[in-house]
């Protein structure tokens, strides 16, 4: 493994802003801020049940999964065509660049749109061409992933991923999301089966409120290429085993977890023992405009939370970037990058 030179702890929160770094978990309809859903709520016509983006920002006092997803399912209500996806994700990319990200995989939520009307074009679309111009106008390497709502019938996922199939070669994988809790992996493992036979790089969330039998699910059943979240693994010593041996890479969302309330305080987090571990985990933000921080937020915040190191920044980088399903010329690049910038910091002290 590469090794970090010393880097004096005062230099690292700069170290962690700057380093080039992937992004595997980010809900692209949990980066709609206050503000941009005020705005299209005025261009679409569309009625608030809040005064004010004030009042909006006030109501993100969640106690647990699903009173976040009831808000963050009012504020999707504002998105009704093409143009409204683009302009969700290209202020989604903006900050991404500023926080130094060079490859980002966006979930997306088609159901959660087309139940109300909106075509599947107007969401792919739009939210393809923001990838497009984020490579050609920030250098930022992006892709969509597909994402079954599990709180639905897995004939609707099937549904979904046909009426998605004329806009195959927008979106690169699919993956599993909303309430956990009852909605085991299982439940959806003809769905996921299709998607392999298809050629889609295939992912889901389990073990963030769900037991770790739902992360065994997923690997066994689905047989998914990452775990988004999987902080429950931790209690299951033969599920930390495998995680660890087979490089199974975990997306795990700090500032998420602490505000759904899976750690108390983000001292408690156990994401610096899965890595001690040896497990193969990446940092990301999830859905950034309701818990509260952006890539470098969760960077910033959990290392200052649980006093980690300039080598376990490396780590977290260079896995997010070998966990990322982009091109591996491109990996290789991104990594030289990486080891450049920690090489950088070294020689300046």
């Amino acid at each position: 493994m590469f090794k970090v030179h010393a880097i004096p702890p005062d230099r690292l929160p700069e170290l962690l802003s700057v380093m080039p770094k992937a992004e595997l978990h980010i809900h692209i309809e949990g980066s709609l801020e206050p503000e941009l859903i005020f705005e299209l709520a005025q261009r679409n016509g569309v009625q608030l049940p809040y005064a004010d983006v004030a009042a909006l920002r006030s109501a993100y006092a969640f106690t647990n999964l699903q009173s976040f997803l009831d808000l963050y399912y009012a504020g999707a209500s504002v998105l009704l065509r093409e143009q409204d996806f683009y302009d969700m994700a290209w202020a989604y990319f903006e900050k991404a660049a500023a926080d130094h990200v060079l490859r980002a995989e966006l979930f997306f939520d088609p159901q959660t749109h087309t139940a109300r009307g909106v075509p599947t074009a107007a969401v792919i679309e739009g939210l393809s061409r923001a990838c497009r111009d984020a490579q050609s106008q920030l250098n930022i390497s992006a892709d969509l992933i597909l994402c079954f709502l599990r709180h639905l019938s897995e004939e609707e996922a099937l549904a979904t991923l046909e009426e998605a199939m004329p806009w195959r070669e927008h979106f690169i994988g699919v993956g599993l999301d909303s309430s956990e809790l009852g909605h085991p992996p299982e439940k959806f493992t003809r769905v996921f089966a299709r998607a392999r036979e298809l050629g889609f790089h295939c992912v889901a969330h389990a073990g963030e409120e769900g037991p770790p039998a739902y992360v065994w699910g997923a690997l066994d059943v689905l047989q998914v290429e990452r775990i988004d979240h999987g902080v429950q693994a931790i209690h299951d010593a033969a599920l930390m085993k495998r995680l660890a041996d087979s490089r199974m890479p975990l997306t795990v969302c700090p500032l998420s977890n602490l505000k759904l309330c899976v750690f108390k305080n983000l001292a408690d987090h156990n994401l610096g023992q899965m890595l001690d571990a040896g497990l193969c985990i990446t940092l990301n933000s999830d859905d950034p405009a309701y818990f509260g921080g952006y890539l470098n937020d969760n960077y910033l915040q959990t290392f200052a939370a649980l006093d980690l190191s300039a080598q376990q920044a490396y780590q977290l980088a260079a896995n997010s970037i070998e966990a990322s399903f982009a091109p591996e010329t491109d990996k290789r690049r991104w990594m030289h990058e990486l080891k450049a910038c920690f090489q950088g910091f070294a020689e300046q002290d």
